[in-house]
């Protein structure tokens, strides 16, 4: 894999960090503004929403832009926006700040999945996303339950610092490994804007973002509220959050891997396998989450199955986006924070009902099973390769 692929994983490491480091700092975030915990969860959500309306608008205003310049612009504007989070004392601030850094993450992914699609040979999209989404895993593995000890020790402020500074050394290895090249020249061809729009209009496409939607809205809506079950219902210690957010992290990096190398030319396994262990998985973790080993090892096991089904589907997206090479990155993106955003809202309704705590992990089995019965007629999609062939 060529050497930018890396570069650009750095960056997606330190952003990765910021998207999911919330799960371990809701409580304190509510406590320090004086907000309930539910409320703190709608900052994941608004971070979500930003991606997912960010993604092709920010894709738009970036196609004919130098792609070292423009990924360059979004990170320090990441950067800037987690170091105004990190001194307010408002919620509605804080709140606005998670927007601002959800679009600049938002145009940064667009622009980098695109890049990562082009730097490789057309049959290699699929371990291309695996390099780029291994700065997702990371941070789930080091980043997320490093910021949460940071939380736990320090603050919730000095995570915020921390993304903040993280920032930099990505900033440096894009001036340094990204070729200044235009966009439109790379990677769009000079292809018309309403054409690639049009893509949008392909039942294949659209039935494939959908379902990508679904399994990380399943993913989000338990991981943002994993805290309280690792301290509430296993009666676990606070810096138990951030060994459960390891082997999530962990399990992620394992995930992506294996699906790296068999989404390209054999996604068909990976959904026949994975959806259903991730349906069962999902409510077996609500039964057993009292019992510390079996809540941990599950958080692993769904850590691993999540990712693995998710970044299949959203190379799914790239594939079927193949007529759309400038915007493919923001659909993908999109299809990701659709599922984001949605996920934390459905998992915090169930916060107060008579499922309490484990209102989150019930919610993400009834979205897997959702997706399941969508997926189930349309079975043959998964089977034909990188096809990009129109379902009629």
């Amino acid at each position: 894999m060529p050497l930018p692929l890396y570069l650009l994983a750095v960056a997606v490491f330190a952003m990765g960090t910021s998207e999911f480091m919330l799960a371990g700092l809701l409580p304190d975030i509510a406590s320090d503004l004086d907000v309930s915990v539910g409320t703190t969860g709608v900052l994941t959500s608004a971070f979500a929403i930003g991606m997912t309306v960010g993604a092709p608008l920010v894709a738009v205003l970036a196609r004919n832009w130098p792609r070292r310049l423009s990924l360059l612009g979004f990170i320090l504007a990441f950067a800037a926006a987690h170091a105004v989070g990190a001194i307010t004392t408002s919620f509605p601030l804080l709140l606005a700040t998670r927007i601002v850094a959800a679009l600049a993450n938002a145009g940064f992914l667009a622009v980098a999945l695109t890049a990562a699609a082009t730097l490789v040979s057309p049959g290699k999209k699929g371990r291309a996303l695996a390099v780029l989404l291994s700065g997702t895993t990371a941070a789930t593995i080091a980043g997320v339950p490093g910021g949460s000890l940071l939380g736990t020790l320090l603050g919730w402020r000095a995570t915020f610092w921390a993304v903040a500074a993280l920032c930099l050394p990505a900033a440096l290895g894009i001036l340094k490994g990204i070729p200044a090249g235009g966009v439109k020249e790379q990677a769009s061809g000079g292809r018309a804007l309403r054409a690639e729009l049009a893509q949008l209009a392909r039942p294949r496409l659209i039935l494939v973002m959908l379902l990508g939607a679904l399994v990380n809205a399943a993913t989000f809506a338990s991981f943002t509220f994993l805290a309280p079950v690792v301290t509430g219902t296993a009666g676990l210690s606070e810096l138990w959050v951030s060994v459960a957010l390891v082997l999530f992290g962990i399990g992620s990096s394992v995930g992506v891997t294996v699906a790296g190398r068999l989404s390209d030319q054999n996604p068909g396994p990976v959904i026949a396998v994975g959806g259903p262990l991730l349906l069962i998985g999902w409510p077996t973790l609500a039964v057993l989450a009292d019992e510390p080993v079996a809540l941990l090892a599950l958080v692993f096991v769904q850590g691993a199955l999540s990712f693995a089904l998710g970044s299949t589907l959203i190379t799914r997206v790239l594939y079927e986006a193949a007529g759309a090479p400038a915007m493919a990155g923001s659909y993908a993106t999109a299809a990701l924070n659709v599922g984001a955003a949605g996920g934390p809202l459905i998992a915090a309704t169930t916060l107060n009902t008579g499922a309490g705590n484990l209102g989150p992990l019930w919610s993400s089995g009834f979205l897997i099973a959702l997706a399941l019965l969508i997926a189930f007629p349309f079975r043959t999609v998964f089977t034909e390769g990188s096809s990009t062939e129109v379902l009629q």
